[in-house]
């Protein structure tokens, strides 16, 4: 990446990360100095998905042969990463100077730096080839960006269940109130036999079908990219031989076949910003779950989602060239590392907290959860860290989403995690950002809702 492009160190230095280099900050920086040199110019990428949908994003740029042109490429190339795996897309359109269009297409080929997302967002999840289209502004499509109404139903006897990395949730729900929740500590990604995963999911289903006198519906989330209630790809099912990979994409038919009720599964994002507005009763919600992973999920303005997959644990929010590496994607600074139980166990060893080996990751969480209780130091600066990982990276997604509320939820949140966060993140907006703590509120769920809201708002998806 080019060394042209400035990183500002963050008035709010977490405890734990003096290397932190939020996004936000950097992005906005640039932006102020194309637009105080009064020689930018336009910049529009847009990114089209399977279905013919399109998405904008337009900000301007230093033009070709500037002396500060060469800030433009690790601008454009981050913005390019974050609205990938934001909104997805199979083929970007880049709209500008000749030179940030030549090098996205370098950086997005199969020999690229960002090999992995070329292969990804093309063959694994649109089932297209990649492709980058380096163009004028004005030759980039017009966006044409559809939504849908998702959940809601609570009528009926319905069960809705949660699949995480470390546990399954499941709840007999009836009439829209949860009769029976159940939580059990599984570990996906290491098996690599798909009836595992099938066995696991049904055993769920059963015992909460056990706790009615019938069945009418079924709804899930679950990590990962699930178009049509078939999961393209997850990091639950990586173990999975890709020779065996058509029986997961069908596992979700195959349970509606078994029960013989209506069933639909989104992705676990989704649902907590469908849980997070249902709750609220109002819209413009981002859900964040901070549990084995990211999950982040939206509900428009108007109670709607949109066709995007919103996997933040993907996208960054560090710029730092010294931020921890993803070990699926590769790529440094994203979401994964800073809001899960992977930055709990990342940061352990800075705060003088050894973790034991042979323990599932769910017992580990709950070693450092019982730390932090206890007033363990270093436990207590592991959430303060998150806390402001939490308030540049909030800003930083409210540059790509129209927000009214953000909901942060999650196992990482449970017990005094959650508030030590929040409220970290609330002192970080309000110095930092004042017009956006004018327009948003970032918020806790209660405890209930914290442990099985998911799988409760999961239950409404599909409609009798």
């Amino acid at each position: 990446m080019s060394s042209d492009f400035k990183l500002l160190k963050p008035r709010f230095v977490p405890v734990l990360d003096e290397g932190f280099r939020p996004a936000v900050l950097a992005n906005r920086a640039f932006i102020d100095e194309v637009e105080s040199s009064g020689a930018g110019v336009p910049l529009v990428l847009g990114l089209e998905r399977a279905d013919g949908s399109v998405s904008r994003f337009e900000s301007r740029v230093f033009p070709e042969g500037h002396a500060r042109a060469g800030a433009n490429l690790m601008y454009v190339e981050r913005i390019v990463k974050f609205l990938l795996w934001q909104r997805g897309g199979w083929k970007v359109y880049v709209g500008g100077p000749k030179s940030v269009g030549e090098f996205i297409a370098m950086c997005y080929a199969p020999d690229g730096e960002r090999a992995f997302d070329y292969q990804f967002m093309g063959q694994d999840v649109y089932e297209h080839t990649f492709t980058v289209v380096s163009c004028k502004p004005e030759d980039v499509p017009a966006e044409k960006e559809t939504t849908r109404p998702l959940g809601r139903h609570l009528d009926g006897y319905r069960i809705g269940f949660d699949l995480g990395a470390s546990d399954r949730k499941v709840s007999a729900v009836v009439n829209g109130e949860a009769i029976f929740s159940e939580e059990v500590v599984w570990e996906p990604r290491k098996h690599s036999d798909p009836s595992y995963h099938y066995n696991e999911i049904l055993a769920a289903l059963k015992s909460a079908a056990s706790k009615m006198p019938r069945v009418d519906a079924i709804g899930g989330s679950s990590a990962g990219v699930i178009i049509n209630s078939r999961p393209m790809i997850a990091s639950l099912f990586r173990s999975v031989p890709k020779e065996r990979f058509g029986e997961v994409h069908d596992i979700f038919l195959r349970i509606r076949e078994e029960f013989g009720v209506p069933v639909e599964v989104v992705n676990d994002g989704e649902v907590t910003a469908l849980a997070g507005s249902m709750s609220l009763e109002d819209n413009g919600v981002l859900g964040i779950a901070l549990g084995s992973s990211e999950a982040g999920g939206y509900v428009t303005m108007d109670g709607n989602i949109t066709g995007w997959l919103n996997e933040l644990a993907f996208a960054p929010i560090d710029y730092s060239p010294t931020a921890p590496a993803d070990e699926w994607s590769g790529d440094r600074g994203v979401g994964a590392l800073y809001f899960s139980q992977q930055c709990v166990f990342r940061l352990a060893q800075s705060a003088g907290i050894s973790l034991p080996a042979n323990v599932t990751d769910a017992e580990k969480l709950k070693l450092v959860q019982k730390e932090l209780e206890a007033g363990h130091k270093g436990a207590v600066d592991i959430w303060r860290t998150m806390g402001v990982y939490m308030g540049y990276g909030l800003a930083h997604y409210a540059d790509f989403y129209d927000l009214k509320h953000v909901l942060v939820l999650g196992r990482c949140t449970s017990g005094r995690g959650g508030d030590l966060i929040v409220d970290i993140a609330h002192e970080v907006i309000n110095a930092e950002f004042p017009s956006l703590a004018e327009r948003v509120t970032v918020q806790l769920p209660d405890e209930k809702a914290r442990r099985v809201g998911q799988s409760i708002a999961a239950a409404s998806l599909p409609a009798l």
